[in-house]
């Protein structure tokens, strides 16, 4: 019997690091925002809806888990950019607009981008790097 791909994932998250899964969170908060673009050119509010929604919650959970004693000022400065993200967010769904969807894609894939080379084992060598991993040591994900 073949595994389904809901187990597959489990197994991908419980034996990610934490860096991967952080990259995880952004790569599914980006993946959820194309969704609520496409879902605005195809005029299908409630996908729009219920994907910015993940997006926004995703955000919110990285937010949330930011451990600001121990990541200085990477965590500060990483509050300050989901607190926007959020407020752009927010626009999505008042106006029904994908560019405030496409902005915060385009703060997030940076920083999925950086959370990646973390994950593929480069050493956390400099200052700046243990910040950021300290910083998001509250950070969990479930399937």
């Amino acid at each position: 019997m073949k595994p389904s791909p809901r187990a597959y994932q489990t197994q991908q998250i419980m034996t990610a690091s934490p860096a991967a899964l952080v990259a995880m969170l952004y790569d599914k908060a980006i993946l959820s925002l194309k969704e609520a673009i496409r879902a605005i050119e195809a005029g299908d509010i409630e996908a729009r809806f219920n994907a910015n929604r993940r997006a926004g919650d995703i955000i919110t959970h990285l937010w949330t888990t930011l451990n600001i004693e121990q990541g200085g000022e990477i965590a500060g400065n990483l509050s300050r950019l989901y607190g926007f993200m959020l407020s752009r967010l927010t626009l999505v769904d008042v106006k029904n607009d994908p560019e405030p969807a496409r902005e915060v894609i385009g703060l997030l894939e940076p920083l999925r981008e950086s959370w990646q080379i973390l994950a593929k084992g480069k050493p956390a060598d400099s200052s700046a790097d243990k910040r950021a991993a300290a910083a998001t040591s509250g950070i969990s994900v479930s399937a």
